[in-house]
């Protein structure tokens, strides 16, 4: 069977985004005071389309370090152009919105880096996937259920068929036999289909792809180590010691192929083979010590840094406050969290002064918004206040313009590289005043030379002229930038 795009390493579906992960609210031209203000809160909204994000890195970061920005209420619209990818998003963010006296917050953060790019996970893992599994199961048959359980995350605007299709993902998530998605093979398959005659040597095309790609485009902090034993195996983090031998389920996902002249339905593995999912947590961070050199090498790998990354995140969205590395840490196991640590999150989970209303329930201290023999029908997961997620149709992007409501609303929009030939000159009709557009470019895919990288973002400013947002700044070297940012022109 052939397919096309399986044979570039990039793939056909973005299980891990290309870039690293942004805060939405941060650096934009945006107008916060012309923001519209919510009439339920009271407080300006801040609406914010997603376009093929491929992970939930952004919304994740966004709303995890709302706390540093004034207070706005944040509705995100998501559009993916696959079932399996929204299911992913749905896995992260109830992930993310465990209450701690669930799950601990180092156990969160591994148990994320495992699921986000992994292509085996412990037994352990597998197990909380397939748990998760029949809880989305019902998410997507009981609307009025799952608004109860998570009320941040809106199904509705997906469509029956879409609902169902997710079903049919979720119980295949749930199927305990390790032998429906061989993963193992079809890795080495794809591997040897990408590399050809290369494949015998194969070491030194990831040398390359390294070294004279990655490196050379910003990402020094990934080792060698670490990329040769995800290109080889496709497991990228190893954080807990133990087995990694159980298929990464939620990495499958279905595709037609041709063969003898017919196309039919296979489900396999056509994600990433070639960059990694580093670059989202790992090649940047806020805590600098963890970029350090000695003698020209690295202290921290890029396995901590993600860590670190991950872990300062989910701290911020339960504590409300900066996350401090731990002193020594060469000494001790990075992003340990103490008990006192620990038992500070609690503590500001239930300060008293926040008291959102959640549906199902009655008035509940803050982040107590969860399920219990008291409290039957209330929410099983954290609540974040002011934050609503709408998961919207496929492609959608084709028709969101011709429905009111979606009309001069967003506030923030992003494109990912591999959605961006959705960037139309409608977007103006959607765009809210001063609108800010965010691009992702192609500085990280491997397959992408540096000529093609300058080409497609000429394209993108093209793309983005003809829907009226100019560039925030005129470019400057496209080889050192992620992302193009755009606002758009004043509406005569």
């Amino acid at each position: 069977m052939t397919a096309t795009g399986t044979g570039q390493g990039f793939g056909s579906v973005t299980w891990w985004g290309f870039s690293p992960a942004l805060d939405l609210q941060m650096n934009s031209l945006t107008s916060m005071e012309n923001l519209h203000v919510s009439e339920d809160h009271a407080i300006p909204e801040l609406n914010l389309l997603l376009v093929g994000c491929g992970d939930s890195r952004h919304l994740l970061k966004t709303i995890c370090q709302a706390h540093r920005w004034p207070k706005r209420k944040l509705n995100f619209y998501v559009i993916e152009n696959n079932l399996e990818v929204l299911g992913r998003h749905l896995l992260f963010l109830a992930l993310a919105l465990e209450r701690p006296e669930q799950m601990g917050l180092q156990e969160k953060s591994e148990l994320f880096l495992e699921l986000l790019g992994n292509s085996l996970v412990r037994s352990q893992t597998a197990a909380y996937l397939q748990e998760k599994a029949n809880l989305f199961i019902r998410y997507v048959t009981d609307m009025d259920f799952q608004q109860c359980s998570l009320p941040a995350l809106d199904l509705s605007a997906l469509k029956f068929k879409e609902r169902d299709q997710l079903e049919a993902i979720f119980k295949f998530w749930r199927n305990p036999d390790r032998h429906i998605f061989p993963m193992e093979q079809l890795w080495n398959s794809r591997s040897r289909q990408y590399l050809g005659s290369r494949y015998d040597s194969r070491r030194g095309a990831f040398d390359w792809d390294l070294s004279m790609k990655l490196h050379d485009r910003g990402a020094s902090t990934i080792g060698h180590q670490e990329y040769y034993h995800w290109r080889e195996s496709g497991v990228a983090f190893e954080i807990r010691e133990g087995i990694y031998d159980v298929p990464n389920k939620s990495l499958a996902s279905g595709r037609l192929l041709r063969h003898k002249g017919e196309e039919v339905p296979v489900r396999g593995y056509w994600g990433d083979i070639s960059t990694g999912p580093y670059i989202a947590f790992g090649i940047e961070t806020e805590e600098t010590s963890l970029l350090k050199t000695v003698n020209g090498q690295r202290t921290k790998t890029v396995q901590d840094i993600s860590h670190y990354n991950v872990t300062a995140m989910f701290h911020e969205l339960v504590a409300q406050k900066l996350y401090l590395a731990a002193q020594g840490l060469a000494e001790a196991t990075l992003c340990q969290i103490t008990e006192v640590e620990e038992e500070e999150e609690r503590v500001t989970l239930q300060e008293p002064e926040e008291v959102p209303r959640c549906p199902g329930g009655a008035n509940q201290r803050k982040g107590e918004c969860r399920s219990s023999e008291s409290n039957k029908g209330g929410p099983d997961f954290l609540c974040p206040k002011y934050v609503k997620i709408h998961f919207l149709p496929l492609n959608s992007m084709t028709e969101l313009h011709r429905k009111t409501k979606y009309q001069n609303l967003f506030n923030r929009v992003y494109f990912s590289y591999s959605m961006v030939h959705h960037l139309k000159p409608e977007l103006k009709l959607l765009s809210a005043p001063r609108a800010t557009l965010i691009v992702e470019l192609a500085k990280f895919m491997v397959d992408v030379s540096k000529d093609q990288i300058q080409s497609f973002a000429d394209q993108v400013t093209e793309l983005a002229k003809d829907a009226s947002f100019l560039p925030f700044r005129p470019p400057p070297e496209i080889q050192k930038d992620s992302f193009m940012g755009f606002q758009l022109r004043d509406k005569q």
